[in-house]
């Protein structure tokens, strides 16, 4: 069998740079964050140490410090956590966008959009809506305050993502 070809020292200064970023996310998390992450003891004691490091360049050093030391631990779990809290602020981004993005056509475009946005929401109030969107063109035209350019967005939100609890 063949020898596996060296890694190349680009490859491995972007290993090294992606585990020190690794690193400044553990540094970052909330106290109930950190204590749920499964470290190793030597590593939580680093990144608890560098949250208490106020000069920018000892907490540089204490990062890179950081980063060397998950070259020791497996870094997928912790990747796979952290991925894992990220994920419902991505899908209330592109929520968020998505509404946008309505709010935009709906503004811009006549009655086909609006046709266009019932039919993928077939529960909407198109009287509620094309007020709402009449209301806020008028708004836009006139200079005014955008009372129903927010409204219309709060209509499109409930919508497209549903009631919120809070």
């Amino acid at each position: 069998m063949g020898r596996e070809a060296p890694i190349s020292k680009t490859r491995r200064k972007k290993d090294v740079a992606a585990l020190q970023e690794l690193g400044a996310e553990l540094v970052a998390l909330s106290d109930e964050q950190l204590a749920a992450t499964d470290l190793p003891e030597f590593l939580r004691d680093a990144v608890l140490a560098a949250r208490r490091i106020t000069s920018f360049e000892a907490r540089r050093r204490q990062l890179q410090y950081i980063g060397k030391l998950m070259r020791k631990v497996d870094a997928g779990p912790i990747r796979a956590r952290l991925e894992a809290w990220k994920a419902p602020s991505r899908i209330h981004t592109a929520q968020f966008q998505r509404t946008e993005a309505w709010r935009k056509r709906l503004l811009a475009g006549g009655e086909r959009v609006l046709a266009e946005l019932l039919a993928e929401y077939p529960h909407a109030d198109e009287r509620q809506l094309a007020g709402l969107i009449r209301e806020a063109r008028h708004e836009l035209l006139e200079n005014k305050p955008p009372k129903g350019y927010r409204a219309l967005f709060q209509a499109l939100r409930v919508l497209i993502e549903g009631p919120r609890d809070e």
